[in-house]
């Protein structure tokens, strides 16, 4: 098999140090299967006409080595900046942040119909959205689809709840309900405010129930190519019921135990059958104690770095080890080798 040349796109100009990026690629450099490794990013306005206009010609990118870091000003993006023609790649990595629009995802789709794609465009679209964890109702606390007002008053009439945008990230837009309280965020309004306050617009929630063991954590569960790379707990901060790091709470290192195992090899079939390589799967404390699934995330997932740097293990070299390989298997299967 030939060396690889890939191409990573991603949207630098919302970036920190602690992006992950800054940590796999110049691993990703180092592998001997990696021939070619460029990024172009959304934040270069001379690739308006790739990212905004779905033009299909080449590309500006700038060509990623062991000195690839972050830098305020993304002074990584403009090192060697050059244009380059889409069909010199055989892989492309999709990295960049929540959400995407729906017609670039078809773009890329169409544009790069041959390659492969990690993680598939039309995979990203289906499991972006909350609705999808409706496939797994048995991992789930008890959850409903609410599209309407009356949806929302039957479930909440049932428990504590808490909705869920269908397609917001990083904890934005979620409503906790208990009897006739509702908390937006921690912002405290009765429930006919709330519902006052949904008149007249679409109504696209996952209602879930509120469980009594929010308190010990949200763990984010990484995994890559089928395989758990690592996990973190995600902790609320003081007074608050919300274990996003963007939401004010704080990430430490934790382990896998073996309910959360099964629920990985649960989701991982019916992930990698949508062309999903890289995802978190995220589980709280069910009332009976056991874990269970809260959320899947599909698009440009971090965390492994620190892991890496609080276990002493090489859990980013790990992480392009397990994309290549999978890179690898794609290229070789047999359907593919045919055409």
């Amino acid at each position: 098999m030939e060396k690889l040349k890939i191409l990573v796109l991603t949207d630098h100009t919302n970036h920190s140090k602690e992006n992950s990026i800054y940590a796999l690629l110049p691993a990703m450099h180092k592998h001997p299967m990696v021939a070619q490794l460029d990024v172009a990013t959304r934040g270069e306005v001379l690739n308006n006409f790739f990212f905004n206009g779905y033009i299909n010609k080449s590309i500006f990118v700038s060509t990623v080595d062991e000195n690839f870091a972050f830098t305020a000003n993304g002074a990584a993006y403009k090192k060697r900046l050059h244009r380059e023609y889409l069909k010199t790649y055989d892989v492309i990595w999709l990295r960049m942040p929540p959400p995407i629009a729906p017609d670039f995802l078809q773009f890329l789709k169409l544009v790069f119909s041959e390659k492969v794609i990690i993680n598939d465009p039309f995979g990203i679209h289906e499991t972006g959205s909350k609705e999808f964890l409706i496939n797994f109702r048995e991992l789930c606390p008890p959850i409903k689809v609410c599209r309407s007002l009356e949806d929302i008053s039957e479930f909440k009439n049932l428990f504590p709840i808490v909705l869920k945008p269908f397609r917001e990230y990083g904890g934005k837009g979620i409503v906790k309900i208990q009897g006739d309280q509702v908390w937006q965020g921690n912002d405290l309004m009765s429930y006919t405010e709330f519902s006052d306050s949904l008149s007249g617009k679409e109504v696209e929630y996952l209602g879930v129930k509120y469980l009594k063991n929010v308190s010990q954590g949200d763990k984010r569960i990484i995994v890559v190519n089928g395989k758990i790379i690592g996990a973190s707990l995600r902790l609320p901060a003081n007074g608050s019921w919300l274990c996003n790091v963007a939401q004010g709470g704080r990430s430490i290192l934790t382990k896998v135990d073996e309910e959360e195992i099964k629920i990985v090899e649960r989701v991982n079939i019916f992930l990698s059958r949508l062309g999903i390589v890289m995802y978190g799967v995220d589980t709280l404390v069910g009332d009976d104690g056991r874990r269970v699934l809260s959320e899947l995330n599909t698009t440009s997932i971090g965390g492994v770095p620190q892991m890496a740097k609080q276990t002493g293990l090489p859990l980013v070299e790990e992480t392009v080890n397990q994309i290549i390989e999978f890179v690898k298997q794609k290229i070789n299967e047999p359907e593919r080798a045919i055409a």
